[in-house]
């Protein structure tokens, strides 16, 4: 008696536990949610962040109960009798009234305007990113100024003092003024005059080519999956990004070819899948198949599609020809939609590791992951493949672009020889 009495003191204090642990997420919710300044999709990852912990990763019995999907959908403005109406109220410690609070609330209004004229275009989530950063910075460099009540001669300034003082490059002078003329025409609908401003040119520079043997050396110093990568950015010519988001899907053996979707200029292509990684790329995605059906027990097999595409087809986040070839080993969270997922892997180990490779090989040039994209091109063209071919496997618009390889190549037959190597006196 006194031990079936003891069993229901332990099974009583352990559903008190599981009960009290739920109540304690509960109201952390609730006050995370008070924040009138947390964006919809901030709060949502945190909602995400601990079912991925306490359902996903722990695996708590009470975890599986919870119901998620209430405090998910508490991100959007519900009927007063919700949990956590208290995010739609006015934070009483800061006056509407004040001047401060005035301005910043109009800020964080324009921003989300052009967020929203952003995500309208579809353009990507960097652009998105950079264009924020940039908005910020001119606001804040006219002590926080509605830029409405700015214009042209302030973005001129803002600009060149970009350029004088803080030395900026061409490249990111022009970054700066691509967002703010989409800030003032696609916004604000006002045209910005920018009469005697001359933009910034970008130098036009020769690439870095490695040798056949400097790409040996270099591939001799990298391993797994970083020799794999690495290996196809050399033998496809793909960019850095096309490597990091190439989806299962895309790879066809049987074929032996790479599909590259979405390219540089919304441009779809094929390369051609070397045969030298066909066997390491089969084992890879062997483990990464691994992988995914683990995900997928535990309740979190789901890639990023982009919006249309995963409202056409909603199953497809969870099906293995759209998973990642190159899947990070870690989870985590959409900025947009606060899904938690397995993205694809980080591009800059790779790209830390091409450098530390390189250094390794004793090579005494520049070397980075675009250098391969340049080789490949190259070694093309040395070896005979026309021009246009080459154009057609890097996705380049103009001819003209990929002329740039023949920098290195032998002109009219034997090429030119220079004096010093001259052994004969002309006829």
């Amino acid at each position: 008696m006194r031990d079936a009495v003891g069993v229901g003191n332990l099974r009583r204090r352990r559903v008190d536990r599981q009960r009290r642990a739920a109540e304690d997420v509960a109201g952390y919710l609730r006050e995370v949610g008070g924040n009138a300044r947390l964006a919809d999709w901030q709060y949502r990852q945190v909602v995400e962040a601990l079912k991925v912990l306490f359902a996903g990763v722990l695996e708590l019995p009470w975890a599986a109960n919870f119901d998620w999907s209430f405090w998910h959908d508490s991100a959007r403005r519900l009927e007063s009798t919700h949990a956590t109406v208290a995010r739609d109220q006015p934070d009483p410690s800061r006056s509407p009234e004040a001047p401060g609070a005035r301005r910043r609330g109009t800020q964080e209004q324009l921003l989300e305007a052009l967020v929203g004229e952003i995500r309208r275009r579809a353009y990507s989530i960097r652009t998105e990113r950079t264009y924020v950063h940039w908005i910020r910075r001119f606001v804040a460099s006219f002590h926080n100024r509605d830029p409405r009540e700015l214009g042209a001669v302030e973005v001129k300034a803002f600009l060149e003092r970009l350029a004088v003082q803080r030395k900026v490059g061409p490249s990111t002078q022009n970054q700066a003024l691509c967002a703010l003329v989409f800030l003032y025409r696609e916004v604000l609908h006002r045209r910005l005059e920018l009469d005697g401003f001359a933009r910034a040119k970008r130098p036009r520079r020769l690439p870095v080519v490695l040798t056949r043997d400097e790409v040996r050396a270099l591939l001799a110093r990298l391993e797994g999956t970083q020799h794999l990568m690495t290996s196809l950015l050399y033998g496809t010519g793909m960019r850095l990004m096309e490597v990091v988001r190439l989806r299962v899907k895309d790879v066809d053996f049987g074929y032996r070819q790479i599909v590259v979707r979405d390219a540089k200029g919304a441009k779809d292509r094929v390369v051609p899948l070397p045969e030298a990684v066909t066997a390491p790329l089969r084992a890879h995605l062997a483990r990464v198949r691994e992988l995914f059906e683990e995900d997928g027990r535990r309740g979190l097999g789901e890639v990023y599609l982009p919006e249309g595409l995963g409202r056409k087809y909603p199953n497809a986040p969870r099906e293995w020809p759209w998973q990642y070839v190159f899947p990070s080993s870690r989870l985590s969270f959409d900025s947009r939609s606060g899904k938690g997922r397995r993205h694809h892997l980080h591009e800059n180990g790779l790209q830390k590791a091409v450098k530390r490779a390189g250094v390794a090989a004793g090579i005494a040039k520049r070397v980075h992951c675009h250098s391969l994209r340049h080789s490949f091109a190259t070694h093309l063209l040395e070896h005979g493949y026309d021009i246009r071919t080459v154009q057609d496997l890097l996705g380049h618009a103009d001819v003209s672009t990929t002329m740039i390889y023949t920098h290195v190549l032998n002109r009219g037959g034997q090429g030119v020889v220079s004096p010093l190597d001259m052994r004969s006196t002309p006829p």
